[in-house]
């Protein structure tokens, strides 16, 4: 009786299975394709964490189906998509992939009758010829749902909240949405209300946002930039529920008496490229924390004020008035203007001209290199053929009448994350007084995000909705600043300068330099360094053991105790450390790399500190002090190494570019062999002059 008993059992299990099973359409979620796939548009390997060979070229996927009677929706997980990857289905185009480096889901709808019953074939492929830069992408994932993308997206809803620790009232942030899988998870919602929304990034200027999205698991996170502690939590949410989610964060990075300002700024209403509109980003602008923005679209002057005051964010920010000058020799950004002044002719070619337009433009006290190392138009400002970075020298006589320039452009990396800064530092040595400028060159809601790297100006912060600009852009101009990409550094000398002082009380043998390093709890610092005119003098490591010993958004407190240099020098504090990686705030690979290997690194740098050693009341430049000490020899080589004896590298390089311009060459027997006589800093300069006019020589004979 008992083995009846369970026979009857298995046999209604087994009948209720079938009945379930027979309810189920197979096309309700048809894999296609559930690896990630490795393709490549070109022929050489885009990064070197990509295998050396690709698994192929585009990605043509067979499978078997039914013909659709209503939309359909193609999933797909994409990564490091960077041209142009179309999507066509049975030779139909369903879409683009996202350009994208981010881990990110994108959907396509699948239109009526597209699909045929039997083999269909679906074909992702790069638009970029064969000879274009690569792009290294992975794809896969690929699903075949029977539901429209709107039916899909807003299957489930979530409601969040994001409030402030110390105030408990909501509060402006970014949020991001991850699904189980750790990628940018499509959200049924779409921006408007006081929402900014991409792929897994709503922005909202309230604090609040109603999210639709798949049912399934989600990891979200809240932040409001550099500044702000990251909260998150962990969802389930069933199809046709709505979840409450509430998340905390709060300040932790002090930047009392501090501004914190994004001097280059687009949107697609008036830039006419990238994605972020007008008011989707005065919602990112304050959801990032930026409180001096500075519109910057190309050869237009705009106004932010009504947009900022429409969509409720005006108490949050003081918005300025600039533009990037476009121009085929160099974009630069200046500002304040005045809305109704005349705009700058970008087609001119000649920088005198330029900059002579620029400066007789009304309100303009600013005006900033831009992307010094990028190539735009054929051209790259800062290109060996053009500049000799080493001294600060333009090679085509060209006037550098900019009183700043970019070292850290979020959406414009480096390979290598200094070399802006060294070529910052040798325009100090050049005897021009440069501000450095952080600034996130964004475009976008979500690729590049609004703020990424920024700039702190020293100035009243007491009420960030009416700033005093006047204030603010003279202390921009003084070099009061301090650059950030995830991490702050201050410098402070004797226990009274700071960033755009000048230092003329130094009367002891030694210096005594204080540097504190700042940042939020998901940024790390593993190092630290000063310069002294361009050269490095100190470095420590910092460990994750030294923050545990410090207050809360300080990552490192220091002091250094120098000799007393023999002439003026200028100071310069620069930490770095471990990249942001994770999709909250991740940062984005170089623009235009120079080599296929790549690290993600945070970066800070604080403004300069000039030493006034000789007591004149000014700082003296390297080159100053070169022209001097080149003039007094009149090519007695003997006497000028000998004078060199107390003088820096920078000097000394600075002396090499004197003597190469007087028609002498800096290769001659007699010149090595007295140099060869010379201190290891009058050996190293003259070599690094060297070096770097060969290199501008071999760039100039091949352009």
């Amino acid at each position: 009786m008992q083995k009846i008993v369970k026979l009857a059992h298995f046999c209604l299990l087994y009948l209720a299975a079938t009945r379930l099973l027979a309810d189920v359409d197979p096309l309700e979620r048809l894999s296609i394709e559930p690896e990630m796939l490795h393709l490549r548009s070109g022929v050489e390997r885009e990064w070197a964490e990509f295998p050396e060979s690709a698994q192929r070229h585009q990605l043509d996927v067979s499978f078997d189906s039914s013909g659709n009677a209503t939309e359909y929706t193609l999933v797909a997980r994409q990564q490091d998509v960077k041209q142009k990857w179309t999507v066509t289905l049975n030779g139909k185009n369903l879409g683009e992939l996202v350009r994208d480096e981010k881990d990110m889901m994108v959907t396509f709808a699948i239109p009526i009758g597209i699909l045929v019953d039997g083999i269909n074939l679906l074909t992702i492929a790069s638009l970029a010829s064969t000879e274009a830069t690569s792009d290294d992408i992975r794809i896969g994932e690929l699903t075949v749902l029977k539901c429209s993308p709107q039916t899909t997206l807003c299957e489930s809803a979530v409601r969040i909240d994001v409030m402030d620790a110390n105030s408990k009232q909501p509060l402006p942030c970014r949020i991001t949405v991850l699904n189980a899988h750790g990628a940018l998870q499509v959200l049924g919602t779409v921006s408007g209300d006081q929402l900014a929304v991409r792929t897994g990034v709503a922005y909202t200027a309230s604090g609040q946002a109603n999210l639709k999205l798949p049912s399934g698991r989600y990891t979200i996170f809240a932040g409001r930039g550099f500044e702000y502690s990251l909260a998150r939590t962990e969802i389930k949410v069933g199809a046709g529920e709505t979840v409450n989610a509430t998340l905390t964060i709060r300040r932790e990075v002090s930047t009392e008496g501090y501004v914190a300002c994004d001097t280059h700024i687009h949107t697609v209403t008036h830039s006419h490229h990238g994605d972020a509109t007008l008011d989707e980003r005065m919602v990112t602008l304050a959801g990032e924390g930026i409180e001096l923005p500075i519109a910057t679209d190309h050869n237009k002057h705009i106004d932010y004020e009504s947009a900022a005051s429409r969509i409720g964010v005006r108490r949050y920010l003081t918005p300025i008035i600039g533009n990037e000058v476009t121009t085929p020799r160099g974009h630069f950004n200046i500002f304040p203007l005045a809305v109704e002044s005349r705009v700058v002719d970008h087609s001119q070619t000649d920088w005198r001209l330029l900059f002579d337009a620029i400066q007789q433009t009304q309100g303009v006290e600013v005006v900033i290199l831009n992307h010094a190392r990028d190539l735009h138009s054929g051209f790259r400002p800062f290109g060996p053929d053009h500049h000799n970075a080493l001294v600060g020298e333009n090679l085509d006589n060209w006037p550098m009448r900019f009183n700043a320039m970019e070292i850290l452009n979020s959406g414009a990396t480096q390979s290598d994350p200094l070399q802006l800064s060294h070529d910052w530092m040798g325009l100090l040595n050049r005897g021009l007084n440069i501000t450095p400028v952080g600034s996130s060159d964004s475009h976008d809601v979500s690729r590049y995000c609004v703020g990424q790297a920024r700039t702190y100006i020293r100035c009243d912060d007491g009420d960030t909705g009416k700033l005093d600009i006047e204030s603010a852009v003279a202390s921009f101009v003084e070099g009061r600043v301090m650059v950030s990409y995830g991490l702050l550094t201050e410098l402070t000398v004797n226990d009274r300068y700071r960033s755009g002082d000048l230092a003329i009380e130094i009367d002891d043998d030694e210096v005594q330099v204080d540097v504190r390093v700042l940042g939020p709890h998901w940024a790390r610092a593993d190092q630290v360094q000063l310069f002294a005119n361009g050269h490095l003098i100190r470095n420590a490591p910092i460990s994750e053991a030294d923050e545990v010993k410090l207050p809360l958004g300080v990552k490192w407190i220091g002091r250094w105790s120098i000799p007393k240099p023999h002439h003026d020098v200028h100071l310069v504090a620069i930490a770095t450390g471990k990249g942001i990686e994770e999709q909250y705030w991740q940062m984005a690979k170089p623009y235009q790399p120079v080599k296929p290997e790549w690290e993600a690194r945070s970066f800070g740098c604080s403004g300069v500190v000039w030493l006034d050693i000789d007591q004149d009341g000014r700082s003296t430049s390297a080159r100053d002090y070169a022209q001097k000490l080149f003039v007094d020899a009149n090519h007695d080589w003997e006497r000028l190494v000998g004078d060199l004896s107390n003088y820096d590298e920078a000097v000394a390089a600075q002396t090499a570019h004197f003597v190469s311009q007087s028609g002498t060459s800096i290769f001659s027997e007699t010149l090595q062999k007295a140099v060869r006589g010379g201190t290891l800093a009058t050996q190293s300069g003259f070599q690094a002059y060297r070096e770097a006019w060969r290199a501008s020589e071999m760039a100039r004979a091949i352009r």
